[in-house]
């Protein structure tokens, strides 16, 4: 009798985050039983303290590089996966915490910590395909729990996963939604956000904080032309860019024309 094939093997990873996207794979409860019977969990601190050493066959990574050590640690990572899948918006733009890379980092630890000169930490808090070879980017802050089964089980059929570019307007206009800008005149960044959230805000007559980044192709310049004469200054038009995915390319070059 032949050896059975064995699974393969999953990893997850944490890097500079708030371990939101870890506890949606969690929360994935009964896909997760499933998954557990296609996969073999090799690697995840957040749910076992038995770690399997080795190669892995995909990885999971959330959250960015922020430190000299998760440079050094993201190639390790690197090499011993054979697919790797960033996963939300600390580790595909930088995270909220990427606002240090509009300030002094220096300045900040100085007036935070007590004794500075114990934090060693980098100027800047980059996304990980700025380090390494990325295959797949999942997008959120947090990330949609069933596009992450999306992701893993294309990976498991050897297929390329299928998560649509769209903006949030397009969600909001499938679930009915009217448009809080349109209707209330409030502030929203659904037109260039890629879509992922389901349109959660504004189904709550909220607007969009733009949790799940840029959409492919945004048009930033003319949404922040609407934004203005709805009411918003210079200055909250450089802050409405810089939240959870202020280092991605779209959001950023739109908040450095408002302001530096």
């Amino acid at each position: 009798m032949s050896a059975q094939t064995p699974r393969p093997r999953l990893a997850v990873w944490k890097f500079a985050s708030c371990d939101g996207c870890q506890l949606t794979l969690l929360d994935c409860e009964d896909e997760l039983l499933g998954i557990a019977q296609e996969l073999d969990i090799a690697y995840f601190l957040e749910a076992t303290r038995a770690p399997i050493r080795g190669t892995y066959d995909l990885s999971l990574v959330e959250g960015s590089i922020t430190t000299p050590h998760d440079a050094e640690r993201i190639q390790d990572v690197r090499r011993r996966s054979r697919s790797l899948v960033t996963i939300g918006a600390c580790a595909t733009s930088g995270g909220v915490q990427a606002l240090r890379n509009f300030a002094d980092v220096k300045e900040y630890a100085s007036i935070v910590y007590a004794r500075p000169d114990y934090i060693h930490t980098l100027a800047t808090s980059t996304p990980i395909a700025d380090h390494v070879k990325v295959d797949f980017e999942l997008r959120g802050c947090p990330i949609d729990k069933g596009r992450l089964i999306e992701v893993i089980s294309a990976f498991l059929i050897g297929r390329k996963p299928v998560t649509p570019a769209h903006s949030v307007c397009l969600q909001c206009k499938l679930k009915g939604n009217v448009c809080v800008m349109v209707a209330h005149g409030t502030p929203c960044l659904g037109p260039v956000t890629h879509d992922g959230c389901g349109a959660l805000c504004p189904s709550y007559d909220r607007g969009c904080y733009g949790c799940f980044g840029p959409m492919e192709t945004p048009n930033a310049p003319s949404l922040s032309g609407w934004l203005a004469r709805l009411g918003m200054d210079e200055r909250d038009l450089q802050r409405v860019y810089r939240t959870f995915n202020a280092n991605a390319e779209p959001f950023r070059t739109e908040s450095q024309r408002h302001g530096k």
